[in-house]
Formats: C-alpha cells, sequence, structure tokens
C-alpha cells in the first residue's frame, strides 16, 4: 500500500508584480501560480484548498477567532527496504503456493457426458489410485522404470533433519538398546585360587616351612625293658 505525508502552507494573501500582469486579480493568481510551481518541484503534489478557524490570543486574557485559507499538498513515500522485502516474500510464497496445487491436483481430466458413465468412471479410478503406490519414473536409455520413492531417515533429535523424515536410533541408543543388563566376568577372575595359595605362604614364617615335623618314637616301659627280655635268658 502506498504512503503519503502531506504538507500545509497558508494561502497567498495578496499578488505578486510580474511582467505584463497588471490587474490585482492577475497579480494574485500570480501569487498562488509561483507557490505552486514551487511545491511541485520539490515533489508536493496540489490536493485542495481550505478555509480553517484559528483561534487566536486577542489582548492579555482575550481571545478570538480569524479564519485563514491554506493549501493542502502531498507527495508519496519512498518504499523502504522492509517493504520491498515483505512483497517479495509475498511474492514468492504465493508462487510456491500456485505450484504446490499445480502438483497435487495435476492436470484436469475431461469428465464424460453421461452421468451413469460418469459414476461409473469415478467409482473405477478412486480404488485404482489408491492402490496405486506413490513413484517415479527414472529416465534411462532403454525402456522406462519406476522406483519407489524411499522416505529419507536421521538420527532421533538432530535439529538439522529434514521434514518427513525418519527418526533412527543413534550409536549410543543402539548400544543402550543391545546391553542386557549382565554384567561381564573379568579376564583375571581364575587366578583367585592362585593369589590365595600365594598369601598364605607368604603369611607362613620362613623357619616353620622349611624345617620338618619330628617323628613321635615309641615309649619303652619296664615291662619291655630289653635287658630282661626273656627270650634272651
Amino acid at each position: 500500500m502506498q504512503a503519503f505525508e502531506y504538507k500545509v502552507v497558508p494561502a497567498p494573501a495578496k499578488g505578486t508584480k510580474a511582467k505584463g500582469v497588471k490587474t490585482a486579480e492577475a497579480r494574485f493568481a500570480n501569487s498562488i501560480d509561483i507557490l505552486l510551481n514551487e511545491m511541485a518541484a520539490e515533489g508536493w503534489e496540489y490536493q485542495r484548498a481550505e478555509l480553517l478557524p484559528s483561534e487566536e490570543r486577542s489582548g492579555l486574557t482575550g481571545s478570538t477567532t480569524n479564519w485563514r485559507n491554506v493549501l493542502i499538498f502531498r507527495r508519496a513515500l519512498p518504499a523502504t527496504a522492509e517493504d520491498s522485502q515483505s512483497t517479495a516474500i509475498a511474492q514468492l510464497a504465493a508462487q510456491l503456493s500456485a505450484q504446490i496445487a499445480t502438483q497435487t491436483t495435476g492436470p484436469a481430466i475431461s469428465e464424460p457426458a453421461d452421468p451413469d458413465t460418469k459414476d461409473v468412471a469415478a467409482a473405477t479410478a478412486e480404488p485404482a489410485a489408491a492402490s496405486r503406490p506413490e513413484t517415479t519414473t527414472v529416465p534411462t536409455l532403454g525402456p522406462a522404470t519406476t522406483t519407489a520413492i524411499v522416505p529419507p531417515t536421521a538420527i532421533a533429535g538432530d535439529p538439522e533433519a529434514p521434514a518427513g523424515a525418519i527418526a533412527v536410533p543413534g550409536r549410543g541408543a543402539r548400544a543402550m538398546m543391545a546391553d542386557d543388563g549382565v554384567e561381564e566376568l573379568s579376564p583375571v577372575s581364575g587366578v583367585t585360587a592362585a593369589l590365595k595359595a600365594r598369601a598364605t605362604l607368604a603369611a607362613t614364617p620362613k623357619g616353620a616351612a622349611a624345617k620338618p615335623a619330628a617323628k613321635a618314637e615309641p615309649k619303652l616301659t619296664k615291662a619291655q625293658d630289653p635287658s630282661k627280655d626273656p627270650a634272651g635268658s
């Protein structure tokens, strides 16, 4: 929308002398002519003249109303950069909307004149359109082939993922899903018995470990004195 600015100037009150202008009316018209041309040179367009009341002070405490003649001008404001950008964005959005609407609806299909034939054709076309998957034709040197459109995938939570992408778990999420909660055995758990044996040997004194235990000898009684053995007498 075009914007304007306005300017109000007092109308000339007396005429201006000029060569060839002799009457009072011509001189007054010459004053208005000069003012209009000066304003037009600055880009102001004349709109109208108005007679408006002006309340003015009269004496120390009084006031009086005087009527003043004024001339009203206007000129268009230059378009700002923001307005130009907004207009360009609006035009681009309208073009994109028209293209999307054209691609969605597709070319118009001529309808049969017979109402019965029209109903049959519509009933046949709707199931066919519903059962046909979305495909695209890939141009090749040989016969035309069709490939199904696979939606893109993106890691879940990615802020730069395209619109309509299927979210897939990332590396950390896959590791957590594969973890069954059972702690794995340590590779050094088999040496526990050896460590216990080594600790037992270290706690035993060296002398006690080297000296063998003395064998207990049988004690002889008086009845078993060899000097009084009845077999030897």
